[in-house]
């Protein structure tokens, strides 16, 4: 026989190499085994394209296929492709690894558990509706880290306007502020159902989902003779240490 027929023979003894039934992965240090079938249950997942040929993927020491990914919720999106079952908790972090593994099946599933329907439907479709939200969150926490230095808060001005007539007092509210007025960040007015203190709960709860400890206070402005008191303004705290 030939060198040129022995590795043809060779390539057609690879092709037809059946592939193991059960998978040994490591998913960011963290060891899984389960069957090739259920990894590749939705065929459009990233999971399925990884495994119905031959991997791709590097291994580790003990030969298990490696995912360069925290997996800490792994053992979730494992149980959903055997059972069907959803996840007790920890909702939204496995959601966001099935849109990564794009198991779309998952993610519509968890998209309609009260969590995550709340949060799409309810909280995010409000905030839509408030002008330059995801900005203001942005220049607050902007503002918040460069008044931090030597400090151990530092206290934000937030004026918030529920309704269109509203604007017609912003000047007046703005020029009776003692504090530095151009650091003033201002939400609304909105078309939807929700109060300012839903908005200023929103705000919260974005800014503490980045890591950072703040509370919000009304600010109480001193009322003079003759002179009209507004309730357009809070301070938004941040604590540092």
């Amino acid at each position: 026989m030939s060198l040129q027929d022995y590795k043809s023979l060779e390539k057609q003894s690879a092709a037809v190499t059946p592939l193991a039934p059960v998978v040994h992965l490591n998913v960011g240090g963290r060891v899984f085994s389960t069957c090739r079938s259920t990894l590749t249950k939705h065929p459009d997942s990233r999971l399925a394209q990884l495994f119905s040929g031959p991997s791709k993927l590097h291994t580790d020491a003990q030969g298990r296929h490696f995912i360069d990914r925290d997996g800490s919720h792994f053992g979730a999106i494992l149980e959903f492709l055997r059972s069907g079952r959803l996840p007790d908790e920890n909702i939204q972090e496995v959601h966001k690894e099935a849109v990564y593994y794009n198991i779309q099946a998952l993610v519509k599933r968890l998209d309609e558990t009260p969590l995550l329907f709340g949060e799409l439907v309810g909280r995010q479709q409000f905030l839509s509706r408030v002008p330059h939200y995801k900005e203001n969150i942005e220049v607050l926490i902007r503002i918040a880290r460069a008044e931090a230095i030597a400090a151990r808060q530092s206290t934000i001005m937030i004026c918030v306007l529920r309704k269109e007539e509203d604007l017609g007092f912003y000047d007046d509210a703005i020029n009776s502020l003692e504090a530095d007025k151009e650091s003033v960040v201002t939400f609304g007015p909105w078309k939807a159902a929700p109060s300012v203190r839903d908005l200023l709960d929103c705000v919260r709860m974005d800014i503490q989902s980045r890591g950072y400890r703040v509370v919000v206070e009304p600010h109480v402005l001193e009322r003079g003779f003759l002179t009209r008191s507004y309730n357009f303004f809070y301070k938004l705290i941040f604590t540092w240490w």
